[in-house]
C-alpha cells in the first residue's frame, strides 16, 4: 500500500524546545515505511528532522512495532524521510 493523507501519523508527545513522537499504523509494511519520501504531508503536520515516528503495520498482530527518525523534510513539498526501522516491540511472546 501506499502513504494515506487521510490516515496520517498521530503527535502522541511534545516537548518543549524538543522532538516530537508520533504514531503511525496502516497495512505499509516497514519497507515500505522505509522508502524514501514516504510521508508526503510530514511538513503540513508539522514533522521536524530529528522527530520519531513508531510504525506499527495494522494487517496482523504478529507484525512488530518500529521506530524511525526524521532524516529529512522538504521544505518545498512537505515530504519527509525517515531513518531505516528499529524494531521496538517483538512480535514473539516466548513465554
Amino acid at each position: 500500500m501506499a502513504y494515506s493523507t487521510s490516515a496520517p501519523p498521530v503527535l502522541i508527545l511534545q516537548v518543549i524546545a524538543g522532538i516530537r513522537m508520533w504514531y503511525h499504523t496502516s497495512a505499509d509494511a516497514t519497507a515500505a515505511v522505509d522508502a524514501a519520501g514516504f510521508i508526503t504531508n510530514g511538513g503540513k503536520l508539522g514533522m521536524k528532522v530529528n522527530d520519531i515516528v513508531y510504525h506499527k503495520d495494522s494487517t496482523t498482530d504478529a507484525t512488530a512495532l518500529t521506530m524511525h527518525k526524521v532524516v529529512t523534510v522538504n521544505a518545498t513539498t512537505g515530504v519527509v524521510d525517515l531513518s531505516d526501522g528499529t524494531v521496538v516491540g517483538s512480535a514473539t511472546n516466548s513465554d
